[in-house]
C-alpha cells in the first residue's frame, strides 16, 4: 500500500480515527440515552480499513471481510438510523445469524475493532522495532477463536511479511510520539463502543461468540 501523503489532517489517518470513536465513544457512553447511530458508526469504522490493508498479506483476509462488512453497514444507515433499530430489524425476520445479515455483519466488524484495539495495545507495550509479536498476539485473542485451521496457517505464514511499526507508521504519516497518542486514544475510545455493541447482543439472548 502507498503512502497516504502529505501532513494535513486528511492524510493523518489514526487522528482521524481517534476522533470519530472518542465520538462513537461520547454517544455509547450517554448517562441518559446510550444510543450508536449505524451512519456515523459506520464511517468510523470506514476510516479503520486502511490499517488492514497497511498490515498485507497476513490480513489481508480479514481486510476483505472487514470491508465488504462495513459497506453492507453504510447502506443499511439509509433506511435504519441505530444499532439498536438494526438488531431489532433483523430479529423481527429471523435473521440475525443468516451469513449477509446486517446483525452478522456488525459482530463481523466489531471484532475488527476489537482486533485493532489488541493490536494497539501490544504495539505501545512491544519494544523493538518488530509487529510480529503485537499482530500474532491480536490475532488470536481476537480471530484465531473463530477460524479454520487453513487461515490460521496462512496468517501465520503472512506474519514474516508484516512491516516494521517504522515502515506502519511512515505509512500512517506518523512519527513515534504522535502515533503514540493516537493509539491511545483509540484504545480508551473503542472499548466503550465494544462493550456497547456486546451488550445489544447479549442481552436479546443471541450471544457474541458465532
Amino acid at each position: 500500500m502507498a503512502e497516504l501523503g502529505g501532513g494535513n489532517d486528511d492524510n493523518k489517518p489514526l487522528r482521524k480515527i481517534a476522533q470519530s470513536f472518542k465520538e462513537l465513544a461520547a454517544a455509547a457512553e450517554d448517562a441518559r440515552a446510550p444510543v450508536v447511530e449505524v451512519a456515523p458508526f459506520s464511517r468510523a469504522c470506514s476510516l479503520v480499513s486502511p490499517l488492514f490493508g497497511c498490515l498485507g498479506i497476513a490480513f489481508k483476509f480479514a481486510e476483505m471481510d472487514y470491508v465488504a462488512k462495513v459497506h453492507d453497514l453504510a447502506d443499511a444507515s439509509k433506511s435504519i438510523v441505530t444499532l439498536q433499530a438494526l438488531l431489532d430489524h433483523d430479529t423481527e425476520r429471523n435473521c440475525v445469524r443468516k451469513a449477509g445479515s446486517h446483525s452478522r455483519n456488525l459482530l463481523r466488524v466489531k471484532r475488527g475493532l476489537d482486533m485493532v484495539r489488541v493490536l494497539f495495545e501490544q504495539i505501545l507495550i512491544s519494544e523493538g522495532n518488530s509487529l510480529r509479536d503485537p499482530a500474532s498476539k491480536a490475532y488470536a485473542q481476537v480471530f484465531a477463536p473463530h477460524h479454520g485451521w487453513a487461515i490460521r496457517t496462512a496468517v501465520a505464514a503472512g506474519m514474516y511479511a508484516l512491516p516494521t511499526k517504522a515502515q506502519l507508521l511512515k505509512k500512517l504519516n506518523e512519527d513515534e510520539n504522535s502515533a503514540k497518542t493516537h493509539l491511545q486514544d483509540y484504545i480508551v475510545a473503542s472499548e466503550p463502543v465494544i462493550l456497547y455493541i456486546n451488550r445489544l447482543f447479549l442481552s436479546r439472548d443471541l450471544g457474541i461468540d458465532w
